[in-house]
């Protein structure tokens, strides 16, 4: 049965796909990660409402090395579709 769906997948087929799910599956964890982090930031500011400054820094940065994540993700796909 898996030959019979590979026979007509082409190079060009096979290259879509796997950018898809490079780009797909590559921003799940850093889309968790920030909204975990989102909810983590946002208890913390309810619960001591005078370090909102100190939480909030620390939550933009910690955001952006989990975005960094999810922008590898994206140059793979991208080299995928267009280098391989």
């Amino acid at each position: 049965m898996d030959a019979v769906l590979l026979q007509g997948l082409t190079a060009e087929a096979a290259k879509f796909i796997g950018a898809g799910m490079a780009i797909g599956i590559g921003v799940i964890g850093p889309g968790i990660g920030i909204g975990i982090l989102g909810a983590g930031a946002m208890n913390a500011i309810g619960r001591n409402p005078e370090a909102a400054g100190a939480i909030t820094t620390n939550m933009i940065l910690a955001i952006a090395f989990a975005e960094a994540l999810g922008i590898y993700a994206l140059i793979v796909s991208v080299i995928l579709l267009f280098v391989v």
